[in-house]
C-alpha cells in the first residue's frame, strides 16, 4: 500500500527521528557535502553551474537553510564522481566520530 519511500518514512516517524537541520546528525551530512565539493577544487558556483542549478542551491544547502532530498543528494555525488553507496559510508563514518 505503502509502497518502499511510505514504509521508510513511516518508520523514520515512528522511531523519532530529528529532522531538524541543527541535529548532530543533519550537521554532519552537510558538513561533509562541503568537505566533498572543496576537495573537488569547487567554489559553489562551479558545483551549481556542473548541477545545473543556482550558486544559491549549493550555498542554502551548505548553510543548512535548506534541506536536501535522496534526489538532490545523489545528483550532488554523482557530479562530484561518487556513488550514492560510497557517500553514504562516508558519511556514516563522519558520524561514528
Amino acid at each position: 500500500m505503502y509502497g518502499f519511500l511510505g514504509y521508510f518514512l513511516l518508520g523514520c516517524w515512528r522511531a523519532g527521528v530529528d529532522k531538524s537541520i541543527y541535529s548532530h546528525e543533519y550537521r554532519t551530512l552537510i558538513a561533509l557535502m562541503r568537505q566533498l565539493r572543496e576537495g573537488a577544487g569547487l567554489r559553489q558556483s562551479d558545483l551549481a553551474d556542473l548541477l545545473g542549478r543556482s550558486q544559491q542551491f549549493v550555498s542554502k544547502y551548505e548553510s543548512g537553510e535548506r534541506r536536501l532530498d535522496l534526489v538532490e543528494i545523489r545528483a550532488i555525488c554523482q557530479t562530484l564522481g561518487l556513488t550514492l553507496g560510497e557517500f553514504v559510508k562516508r558519511y556514516e563514518k563522519s558520524l561514528a566520530k
